[in-house]
């Protein structure tokens, strides 16, 4: 299956070669308590940026390791780019992971999906 998405404004388009998972994931930690995405996590050979990169801006605090993709124009998060972090805040030291906001998910209504929280305040 092939799953397309993009940003408010359209600047930014996805396409991942995968299915909507069936839960999606709500972090905790102080930077997604205030963007509220709701990710569905891929490989990142799933996952492709289909639109040029003038559109994209990143943000990276603390340990640098995760970059928040969000769109230069219309200010809409993105998508993340990130160690592959398990559920008990561990990692392997190399695996990525890329979570696309769901929310920009085209015919997908994400707020109707099962979410599983990350306790991201408490484990970095």
């Amino acid at each position: 299956m092939t799953i397309t998405a993009s940003c408010h404004c359209g600047k930014n388009t996805f396409r991942v070669d995968g299915d909507i998972p069936a839960q999606l994931t709500r972090c905790t930690c102080s930077f997604c308590s205030k963007s509220a995405p709701l990710r569905a996590y891929y490989t990142p050979e799933q996952f492709h940026v289909t639109s040029p990169p003038d559109g994209d801006a990143v943000y990276r605090w603390q340990t640098k390791q995760v970059a928040h993709h969000f769109c230069a124009e219309c200010g809409v998060y993105t998508y993340s780019d990130s160690p592959d972090f398990q559920m008990d805040g561990s990692w392997d030291g190399v695996t990525r992971s890329m979570g696309l906001n769901a929310r920009l998910i085209d015919g997908f209504d994400a707020a109707e999906a099962p979410v599983t929280v990350i306790d991201g305040k408490n484990l970095w």
